[in-house]
């Protein structure tokens, strides 16, 4: 445990609506490593970070903690690795507002603090930016290291002659502070679709601006056009130290050490870039400690898909998302199989280490649409699947997008302008009982409900243009078949082994075809776990969504959303009658969700809230 100490920065009463007083304590962490431990031998650059006297390398994070104030026994906490820098259980489990403020915590409804749970917030990503409240990690920094550089990797939705160094969704704030070039020869391309042929552009013709914190390009960028940015930073840190500030976090947690309530258990929680973290952390084999403890003893991994992700490489960009990198490498799935590097799996370290925990992973449609989902459970380019060990379960939240969907139907959002509105469904209620089923399994050992996903072998499981094919009269705009994300096994050069990358990757062979689920006749999926007002529509929900032809990529998925059209009025009376009769009707599946153990009964009365609220939007639609 590396863990030296904890400094006090704040202390204060945090209401909640649950019946459990709970406090709310702002720490700054201070952790001490050996870098020659042997369970750290996979942490990229650690042995070039700067000792002190005693040999350790010393680096600090943020850390807040809720607690309850009335533990008088140990129980659990929930470890949350924080999302760029944000907080996101609230919103995910409480169902709260995203605070415009990062140092505000919204408690949302109380689900989690009801449960008496400790919830924490581990800082861990090194260029998360300072002073609004995110949570990130002082990491230790490598000097003059040989060898390596970074790409960064920009689709333009509209025209623009600048561009800043961060990774920046359209209309948002950075989700990183911009690293700064050094003053050695940098590269910009460009290129047409994730795979193709670069262009080099004269280094005449753009330059760095404002401090080398964004670029200029002659007749500006182009709407569309992916751009790819080499060069060599100012600094180098050891970007995997936030791989180890999360185990020995958790290792701290169950100790006499911990000063707040007492713990037992630790269930570590990751949301999208986060879930793809959790990954890396369990392909990294660092769920124990050199001392032999157990760091998390179950994971519920959150819209990660198939991916890991840039955080333990030289020069990595932990918010970089479709880059391809050393995240869109094999393994994919837990269970080894065929790659590029051999025949393994994505637990063989953690396996052969020891310290496996028990695991959820949860995907949304979206996740699958983007070509890599299913690469975690069937061989690509092939009708068979691969199978989970008992520590895991697998669950797809049928016909959602990668975050819970909103009934204002907005086609504008960070991630770009789309050709469909978005995915309406919220599925949070699911996320919830998935949440509550593996802290039983953790701290009960009660099994939990059987995975649900797709699969060749029981027919729910289809080809994306196969599923496209059956939606042409959907009314959607559906994407290029060819422009279909897939994942394609990448040569990164002869240090790969070493963290050191030779960027842009090179592609090898051909791409990863993987499936989705098959849908029915009202073109809504038929595998996972289905929301009630999935079972039972309104309209027809997609996990994907292609680009808007008006910021180029005509064609080419909008990652990460999803489409909703709502049936016609006429065809709702039809269907259901009165809306009464549709609500009821939602009611009666929520109580076979909730006697399958896929919903919390208490959440049955909250999905027929959720479903009267799309039922009126379709009966009353906008335009």
């Amino acid at each position: 445990m590396s863990v030296e100490r904890l400094e006090l920065i704040s202390r204060e009463a945090f209401p909640n609506p649950s019946s459990n007083a709970y406090e709310r304590i702002e720490y700054r962490a201070h952790y001490a490593v050996d870098p020659e431990a042997a369970t750290l031998e996979t942490i990229v650059d650690l042995t070039l970070a700067p000792r002190d006297a005693d040999g350790l390398v010393r680096f600090a994070g943020d850390l807040t903690v809720l607690t309850p104030l009335d533990a008088d026994r140990p129980g659990t906490a929930i470890l949350e690795v924080p999302n760029r820098g944000h907080r996101i259980a609230p919103s995910m489990f409480n169902r709260a507002m995203r605070a415009i403020d990062d140092r505000e915590i919204d408690p949302g409804d109380g689900f989690l603090f009801e449960r008496g749970l400790t919830v924490v917030f581990c800082g861990w990503q090194w260029d998360v930016p300072h002073g609004d409240g995110r949570m990130g990690l002082d990491a230790p920094r490598v000097s003059n290291p040989d060898g390596g550089r970074m790409q960064h990797r920009f689709q333009p939705g509209a025209n623009t002659k600048r561009v800043e160094l961060t990774d920046q969704h359209v209309g948002s704030i950075g989700n990183h502070r911009p690293i700064t070039p050094s003053d050695e020869p940098a590269e910009l391309m460009a290129r047409q679709s994730i795979y193709g042929d670069a262009t080099p552009i004269p280094t005449e013709q753009w330059r760095f601006v404002d401090d080398k914190s964004a670029i200029e390009l002659d007749g500006g960028f182009e709407a569309g056009t992916i751009y790819d940015l080499l060069y060599r930073p100012l600094e180098c840190p050891v970007v995997g130290a936030g791989l180890i500030a999360i185990r020995d976090m958790a290792v701290f947690l169950k100790t006499n050490a911990n000063p707040f309530a007492p713990i037992d258990h630790v269930i570590g929680e990751g949301v999208s870039q986060c879930g793809r973290f959790l990954r890396t952390f369990l392909y990294t084999g660092l769920n124990i400690d050199e001392h032999g403890s157990k760091a998390f003893d179950g994971l519920i991994i959150h819209v990660a898909g198939g991916r890991r992700g840039e955080f333990n490489h030289r020069y990595a960009q932990p918010s970089v998302q479709p880059t391809p990198s050393f995240g869109h490498l094999h393994p994919y799935a837990d269970a080894p199989s065929n790659g590029p590097n051999g025949f393994s799996g994505l637990l063989d370290r953690q396996r052969a280490r020891g310290g496996m925990p028990k695991i959820f992973y949860t995907d949304t449609s979206a996740e699958y649409w983007r070509g890599d989902a299913g690469l975690t459970h069937a061989i690509p380019n092939t009708r068979e699947d691969l199978e989970f060990a008992e520590n895991a379960r697998r669950y797809l939240f049928a016909s959602t997008q990668h975050g819970a969907g909103v009934v204002e139907q907005d086609p504008a959002s960070p991630f770009g302008l789309s050709a469909n509105r978005f995915n309406a469904i919220d599925y949070r209620p699911l996320i919830r009982a998935a949440l509550a089923n593996l802290i039983e399994w953790v701290v009960d050992g009660n099994e939990p409900p059987p995975s649900a996903y797709p699969r060749w072998s029981d027919g729910t499981a289809a080809w994306r243009e196969d599923v496209l094919d059956t939606l042409t009269t959907s009314g959607l705009v559906r994407p290029d078949v060819e422009g279909l994300n897939r994942l394609r096994p990448l040569d990164l050069g002869p240090a790969a082994d070493r963290g050191i990358a030779a960027l842009p990757a090179r592609p090898l062979g051909d791409v990863l075809n993987a499936p989705v689920s098959a849908v029915d006749e009202n073109g809504n999926e038929t595998a996972g776990i289905a929301m009630p007002d999935v079972s039972i529509p309104v309209g027809v929900h997609t996990g994907f969504n292609p680009r808007h032809p008006a910021t180029g990529g005509e064609g080419q998925l909008l990652e990460y959303v999803g489409s909703t059209r709502f049936f016609e009025p006429a065809d709702l009376e039809a269907r259901y009658g009165t809306r009464e009769a549709y609500l009821e009707a939602i009611r009666h599946r929520g109580a076979y969700l909730a006697d399958t153990r896929y919903l919390l009964a208490d959440d049955v009365e909250l999905c027929v809230q959720i479903a009267a609220e799309r039922f009126d939007a379709a009966m009353n639609p906008a335009d």
